[in-house]
C-alpha cells in the first residue's frame, strides 16, 4: 500500500477506525460499493481484556469442548457465569474442577426459573440443543448454542416460531468465524474494498476424526446431524457473511461414507454448491485430516473478488509460517501476508451488547436462521455417494 504523506497516513487511520465502527454496527453488510482504504494494521477494537460484569449467564450441557471457547468469549464480553447444570456426573465433575466457584444447579429448571440469569449457553448433544433453546426462550432468556444449533427441519420450524413469539436471541456460536482472528480480519478487508465486490467464497474444512475420543452419538446423524449440517453450518455462515447474501439456494449437494465402513451411519465427506443474491459459494467438508497434521484440521477460506482475492489459513500454514491465523491478500497493489494472531475477537462484547440493548450487532437473527436452513436443506437434498475406497 502506498502512503505519500503523513496527512494520508492520518486519514488512513481515521478511515480504518470508521470502518471498524461500521462493522460493529452492521457486521453482516459486507460487499463494498466504493473504493476504500485497505486495512493492514490490527483491527480497531476495544483491547481484549475482561470487561466489568454486565450480565449473568449459566451453562446447561457440555457434551462438546466448544463450550469453553463460548464461556471465554462471553466472559470477556462482560458476562459472569453464575450457575451450571450438567446431567452427566463425570462431565459435571470435570467442569466443577475447572470452575470451582460457580454454583452447580440441581436441575435445569433451577437455572431456567432464576430471574437473575439472562443468558444460557449450551454444547449439549446436538439433538438436544434446539429443544433446550425453545425452553430457554420460553423462560425469557437468550440462548447461545454450539453448532449445529438445530439438526432437523422440524426443530427449525419450532425454534423460529418460539423465537418470533418471545423476541429472545437464538444465537449459534459459529466459531470458525467468531473465534478465528484471520477470518475477522478478512471481513474488515472485504468491507474496506480490498478485493472489490465479492464473487464467490470457497470453504475447505477438513477435520481430524480421532475416533477413540468421540462419543457414540458422534457417529449417528440422528443425534448429531450429518456432515453438511454439523461442520457445514460454519461454512454456510461464512458464505452469507462474506457475500452479504440475504437470499440463497442450494445448487447441488452430495455426501457419503467413502472410507469408514466400521461406522456405517457416518458421512465422512460432503460438498455443496450454492448461489445467492450476493454471490456464489462452494463448500467441501471431510474427516480426513491425517495424524501428521498438528491441528484438528487445515481450514481454508478463499474469497474471490472483482479486484483481488483473500486466502485465510485458519489453523496452520503447511510447511510455512508457524501457528494459525494467517491471511494472504492479492489485489492490484500486490501480494501481502498479514499475521492476524494478535488481532482482537469482538464477538463476546457485541453479543453482550445485543443482550442488553436488544440489538443485532454480533449476528442478525435472520442471518443465523438462514445459515441454519441452508445447512439443513443441503443435507436433505444431498445425493448419497456410492463411493467406497
Amino acid at each position: 500500500m502506498k502512503s505519500s504523506s503523513s496527512s494520508n497516513r492520518r486519514n488512513f487511520i481515521k478511515d480504518t477506525a470508521a470502518l471498524a465502527a461500521g462493522m460493529a454496527i452492521a457486521p453482516s453488510i459486507i460487499p463494498a460499493t466504493a473504493t476504500a482504504k485497505i486495512i493492514y494494521e490490527p483491527a480497531v477494537y476495544v483491547p481484549e481484556k475482561l470487561i466489568g460484569t454486565r450480565i449473568k449467564f449459566a451453562v446447561i450441557g457440555i457434551n462438546h469442548s466448544h463450550i469453553y471457547g463460548m464461556i471465554g468469549a462471553v466472559t470477556k464480553g462482560g458476562g459472569e457465569m453464575v450457575a451450571y447444570y450438567i446431567k452427566e456426573a463425570d462431565l459435571a465433575a470435570q467442569f466443577a474442577k475447572r470452575y470451582p466457584k460457580v454454583k452447580q444447579a440441581k436441575s435445569e429448571n433451577e437455572i431456567l426459573e432464576d430471574p437473575a440469569i439472562q443468558v444460557v449457553l449450551s454444547s449439549g448433544i446436538p439433538i438436544d440443543r434446539a429443544p433446550l433453546g425453545v425452553r430457554v426462550m420460553q423462560h425469557g432468556k437468550d440462548y447461545l448454542v454450539d453448532k449445529p444449533g438445530v439438526i432437523t427441519l422440524d426443530q427449525f420450524v419450532e425454534v423460529k416460531k418460539v423465537q418470533k413469539q418471545t423476541g429472545r436471541i437464538y444465537s449459534i456460536m459459529f466459531s470458525e468465524r467468531f473465534e478465528s482472528r484471520a477470518t475477522v480480519r478478512a471481513g474488515e478487508l472485504v468491507k474496506a474494498g480490498a478485493i472489490g465486490k465479492v464473487i464467490q467464497t470457497v470453504n475447505l474444512a477438513p477435520h481430524k476424526m480421532s475416533p477413540s475420543t468421540r462419543p457414540e452419538w458422534f457417529f449417528d446423524p440422528k443425534y448429531c446431524g450429518a456432515i453438511l449440517t454439523d461442520i457445514g453450518s460454519h461454512q454456510f455462515d461464512q458464505y452469507l457473511f462474506f457475500t452479504g447474501s440475504k437470499k440463497a439456494e442450494i445448487t447441488a449437494s452430495q455426501m457419503g461414507n467413502v472410507n469408514h465402513p466400521q461406522y456405517p451411519k457416518l458421512y465422512d465427506f460432503g460438498d455443496v454448491m450454492l448461489n445467492g443474491d450476493g454471490g456464489m459459494g462452494y463448500i467441501r467438508l471431510d474427516w480426513f485430516t491425517p495424524k501428521g497434521v498438528s491441528t484438528f484440521g487445515d481450514g481454508r477460506l478463499t474469497i474471490l473478488g472483482t479486484e483481488g482475492y483473500i486466502e485465510v489459513r485458519k489453523t496452520i500454514d503447511l510447511a510455512g509460517k508457524p501457528g494459525g491465523d494467517h491471511l494472504f491478500l492479492a489485489n492490484n497493489e500486490g501480494v501481502k501476508y498479514i499475521d492476524c494472531s494478535k488481532d482482537n475477537l469482538p464477538f463476546g462484547e457485541l453479543f453482550i451488547n445485543d443482550v442488553i440493548n436488544r440489538t443485532e450487532t454480533a449476528m442478525p437473527q435472520a442471518h443465523c436462521f438462514l445459515a441454519t436452513e441452508l445447512a439443513l436443506l443441503a443435507t436433505k437434498k444431498a445425493k448419497i455417494l456410492d463411493v467406497h475406497l
